[in-house]
């Protein structure tokens, strides 16, 4: 369960005068909803928190069964905003430097000269990132925490804004690589995409019916520059967020590491990505300021990849996104 109806209760007499004007970030995003949704029927939820990663900077894991749009979608994001878009299949050989990039030798100059990997770019697609083996894992999370590698004494940085939206299969484990959880901790969000119901299901067969396009990704068109990208992040930023929900978001926490069917409770980065996420969601829905509510809506995706259910508690079919749901049940809501 992740999304959650905005009901801060209002004053009908009351206005709040915006202090930060969203209205052309809201334009754009809205735009790029509307170039995915051409070919992207539902899955709303991994949509809106893909956006929220956008302009939080931050990176994205998203599991659920094969064809249920998981790589399409993303593709289709990195194509409605104009940066440099890289995909990468990853397999059981796949080698650090197939990602980071190598030295060759350069017999004009008879130097090594630097060759970039497919890790340059700003928005990265890997697919099926528990395929390769641990070193071609702990390599990419490398760079992703750090935005930057070292090669041969060289300091090399990533380009702004740097965004890896992964993939996995959660139902196949056969030639695979489990992901550690102290590296899952790199990702803000894990994104959990479920079956589409009846409805989205006819509206899918009906679209590919009657497409006649090759290339599904020739109907979308890019609506954002980086420049732009980058300038809302920096707008994100300065989203006002009340103390008494700073102390929300740390009660939030706290309680996953008091937590008794909890093995392992968050860390505190898992408050900062909190804290981040919030705002993203908050100025998604055009609000200068964080509620309750967008903490909430945050809340799932942010904490279930950081925390371990108790392995009798998970035994018994107790999942984290339950725990988390009795954790923000329990919290009293700041208003």
């Amino acid at each position: 369960m992740e999304n959650f109806e905005n009901t801060t209760p209002q004053d009908p007499g009351t206005e709040f005068l915006s202090r930060i004007d969203l209205q052309e970030l809201q334009r754009s995003l809205e735009l790029v909803k509307s170039e995915i949704a051409k070919v992207i029927v539902g899955q709303d939820s991994m949509i809106e928190h893909l956006l929220a990663a956008l302009l939080s900077n931050g990176h994205v894991l998203i599991e659920g069964v094969p064809g249920v749009a998981k790589t399409i979608t993303a593709k289709l994001l990195a194509k409605t905003v104009d940066v440099g878009f890289s995909r990468i299949q990853f397999t059981p050989d796949l080698m650090p430097s197939d990602i980071l990039g190598t030295s060759v030798f350069n017999v004009k100059t008879s130097e090594f000269e630097f060759k970039k990997g497919p890790i340059f770019s700003s928005f990265i697609l890997i697919d099926e990132i528990n395929r390769s083996p641990a070193k071609t894992q702990s390599a990419l999370f490398e760079v992703m925490e750090e935005r930057q590698i070292t090669m041969d004494g060289v300091q090399y940085d990533m380009e702004e804004p740097f965004l890896v939206v992964a993939t996995q299969n959660p139902i196949e484990h056969e030639g695979t690589y489990r992901l550690p959880e102290a590296q899952l901790d790199r990702f803000l969000f894990k994104v959990n995409v479920g079956y589409p119901d009846l409805k989205q299901e006819v509206q899918i067969i009906s679209n590919e019916h009657a497409n006649r396009l090759d290339d599904k990704t020739d109907a979308v068109q890019q609506v954002m520059s980086g420049a732009q990208l980058k300038g809302y992040q920096d707008l994100v930023r300065n989203i006002v967020v009340e103390s008494h929900l700073l102390e929300y978001i740390a009660q939030i926490i706290v309680n996953t590491r008091e937590n008794q069917f909890l093995y392992l409770g968050a860390s505190p980065r898992a408050s900062l990505a909190l804290l981040t996420a919030a705002k993203s969601f908050a100025a998604i829905r055009g609000r200068d300021f964080v509620t309750p509510e967008d903490i909430k809506e945050a809340s799932y995706a942010v904490l279930r990849h950081r925390v371990m259910v108790a392995p009798e508690r998970e035994m018994e079919g107790l999942t984290a996104d339950e725990i988390v749901r009795q954790i923000l049940d329990a919290i009293e809501i700041p208003r």
